[in-house]
């Protein structure tokens, strides 16, 4: 908020205040990571047996936010249309390494009936 009100009076401290919320908000995050590897931990142990479906997974998760993180730098800097296409590419690049999760499944779906 502070940030808002020293932009409007064309301040230089604006920039600053803006960076260092920004950097709090970085490291903050970080500091939750621990929480998140645990959590990633007790998934593998879950697949114990198929650790490929496992990475897959990860992976997925990866490009997801990679993806997303990219289109919206894009669209802040006013790129929305290359911002369509990260996310188009995002979305194909996670189709193309799921398959074999999805041919699994329907293997099993196969299987049952």
């Amino acid at each position: 908020m502070l940030g808002l009100f020293l932009r409007q009076l064309k301040s230089p401290f604006a920039e600053v205040i803006s960076l260092a919320t920004c950097l709090l908000i970085i490291f903050y995050s970080l500091t939750k990571l621990s929480g998140v590897f645990g959590m990633i931990n007790t998934f593998s142990s879950y697949f114990e047996g198929q650790k490929d479906y496992f990475r897959i997974l990860l992976k997925i998760i990866g490009i997801t936010y990679l993806a997303d993180f990219s289109a919206n730098i894009c669209r802040d800097a006013g790129y929305s249309s290359v911002a369509g296409q990260i996310e188009i590419f995002g979305k194909i690049s996670i189709l193309a390494i799921s398959s074999p999760i999805i041919l699994a499944l329907l293997e099993a779906v196969y299987d049952f009936l």
